[in-house]
C-alpha cells in the first residue's frame, strides 16, 4: 500500500461501484490540502454526507470542499444546475455560519435545470414500462435537451430577452409533451409549474453573480502550482457509456468525465483517486450481482446506516464485487483506492470477496459485462474469508487493524490491481487512515 505524491496537483476522486461510497467524506478530507475543489457532472441527485464534529451537512451540488474555510468551490459545465435546488443549499449553508462569500463559481457553460425537468422527470418514469428508478429530480431530461441542442446555459441569463424567450419555451415544449403523455397539466400543477418558474426567473442575477470560465479558472490555477480536486457524483457503474446500462444516470460518471466537465485536458489529471465501500450498495434498480438475502440485506443496511442521502430510499447491500471494481480502475485508470465503511464489518464472523461470475451454462467470467441482463441471471463467485469481530473505529494506521481487516484489505488491493491510499473506519473526519 502505497500513498499519493506531492506532484499530484490535479486529482479526481471518482466512484467505483453504484454510487453512495463516501466521496463527500473523502473530498472533505482531501480538500484540506487543495486550493480548488470542482464539481464535473451530475445535479441535484447527488447526496454527500459530511460530518464536521458534531455537526452534519448534506451537500447536493456545492463540493463538500466548501466546509473548509477559503477553499475555492466550482461546480463545471457538465453540471446540470438546479437553481431552486443550488440557492436554497447555499443559502443553508450561510445560515449555518459558512462563509460563502468569494468562494463559489458556477460554470458560464453549465445547463440549467428548470422546474420543468422534475416533472417530466416524474412523469415519464411514472410512465414508463420498465422504471429505471430515478430520482425525479429532473436529471434525464435535462441532459436530454442539452444533447438535443435545446438547453439554457447559465450565459443565457447574461441577456433578458433571449432568457425570457427560452423559459417560455421551454415551458410550452414540456407542455407540449405531457400532453403526448396523456398527462396535460392543469389546475393546481400548473399553477405550480408557473410559480416555480417564476421563482427560477428570479434567480436571474444571483447566478450571474457566481458565473465564471471553469476551465479557464482551472488552468490558471495549476499554472500558478495551486492543487486542484475534481470531483463527480455517482458512480462507475452508473456512467451512461460505461455503467449497468439503462440503469444508469445521464452522465459520465468515470474519471474521463472530468476533463470535459470542467474544460480542462485530459493530460492536466495526475491521480486518479477510486473510491469504494468495503462492501457494495446501490439505491434504484438495476442488478447488483452480490445482493444479500432479505435478512442480511437487513442486518447490513441497518449496520451501514445504508438510506440515500438525496431521497432517503434504503439501499441494497451486498459483499465486495472485485469484479466490478477491478473494471473501475480500468476504466478510470485509478492510481489509488479509499475503502470507506471498512468499520461496518466489523461484527461480522465471516466476509464475503466476489472474485466472478458464474454464468448459468456454468462457466465463470472474471471481466463485467456489457450486457446489463446477464447479470440477473449470474451467481457471484465467492471467496468467503474469516471476520475480525473486533472494532476498528479507533485504528489510525495501519498497524493499528486487526489482523484480519488488514488481510481484507490486501485482498481487496490484489483483486482490484489498484494500490489502498486511504481507509475509513468512521464517520468523523479524523477516522481515516490515510496510507504512507
Amino acid at each position: 500500500m502505497s500513498s499519493r505524491t506531492d506532484a499530484d496537483r490535479c486529482t479526481v476522486v471518482v466512484g467505483c461501484q453504484w454510487g453512495d461510497e463516501g466521496k463527500g467524506k473523502i473530498v472533505d478530507v482531501l480538500a484540506e490540502d487543495v486550493d480548488v475543489v470542482a464539481r464535473y457532472q451530475g445535479g441535484a441527485n447527488a447526496g454527500h454526507t459530511v460530518h464536521v464534529g458534531d455537526s452534519e451537512f448534506i451537500l447536493h451540488q456545492i463540493p463538500s470542499g466548501i466546509l473548509h474555510p477559503g477553499k475555492r468551490c466550482l461546480l463545471g459545465n457538465g453540471v446540470v444546475l438546479d437553481l431552486l435546488q443550488f440557492f436554497e443549499e447555499h443559502d443553508a449553508l450561510v445560515a449555518r455560519g459558512i462563509d460563502l462569500e468569494g468562494r463559489v463559481g458556477v460554470s458560464l457553460r453549465a445547463h440549467l435545470l428548470l422546474p420543468w425537468h422534475r416533472v417530466l422527470d416524474r412523469a415519464a418514469e411514472a410512465g414508463a414500462a420498465e422504471k429505471i428508478g430515478t430520482t425525479g429530480r429532473g436529471i434525464g431530461p435535462a441532459y436530454e435537451d442539452k444533447a438535443g441542442r435545446r438547453g439554457i446555459r447559465v450565459a443565457d441569463a447574461a441577456d433578458l430577452d433571449r432568457f425570457s424567450e427560452l423559459m417560455a419555451r421551454g415551458t410550452e415544449r414540456a407542455r407540449k409533451r405531457l400532453l403526448a403523455l396523456g398527462l396535460p397539466l392543469d389546475g393546481d400543477d400548473a399553477r405550480a409549474l408557473d410559480e416555480a418558474m417564476e421563482q427560477s426567473a428570479a434567480l436571474r442575477e444571483r447566478i450571474l453573480e457566481l458565473a465564471v470560465d471553469t476551465g479557464l479558472e482551472v488552468d490558471q490555477a495549476l499554472r500558478a502550482g495551486e492543487r486542484v480536486l475534481l470531483e463527480g457524483a455517482q458512480g462507475t457503474a452508473l456512467d451512461l457509456d460505461h455503467g449497468t446500462y439503462p440503469f444508469v444516470t445521464s452522465s459520465n460518471t468515470t474519471a474521463a468525465g472530468a476533463a470535459t466537465g470542467i474544460g480542462i485536458g485530459p493530460t492536466r489529471i495526475d491521480a486518479v483517486l477510486g473510491v469504494v465501500k468495503a462492501y457494495t450498495t446501490r439505491v434504484g434498480n438495476g442488478p447488483l450481482p452480490t445482493g444479500f438475502d432479505d435478512e442480511m440485506d437487513a442486518r447490513m443496511r441497518e449496520l451501514g446506516g445504508e438510506f440515500g442521502a438525496t431521497t432517503g430510499r434504503p439501499r441494497r447491500c451486498g459483499w465486495f464485487d472485485a469484479v466490478l471494481a477491478r473494471y473501475a480502475a480500468r476504466v478510470n485508470g485509478l492510481t489509488g483506492l479509499a475503502v470507506t465503511k471498512l468499520d461496518v464489518l466489523d461484527t461480522l464472523p465471516e466476509i464475503g470477496l466476489c472474485t466472478g461470475y458464474r454464468l448459468p451454462d456454468g462457466s465463470t467470467v472474471t471481466e463485467f459485462p456489457a450486457d446489463t441482463w446477464s447479470l440477473e441471471s449470474i451467481e457471484p463467485v465467492l471467496e468467503m474469508v474469516p471476520g475480525w469481530e473486533s472494532s476498528t473505529q479507533e485504528a489510525r494506521t495501519l498497524d493499528d487493524l486487526p489482523a484480519g481487516a488488514r488481510s481484507y484489505l490486501d485482498r481487496i488491493e490484489e483483486l482490484t490491481g489498484a494500490p489502498i491510499h486511504m481507509v475509513s473506519v468512521g464517520t468523523r473526519r479524523t477516522q481515516i487512515i490515510h496510507v504512507a
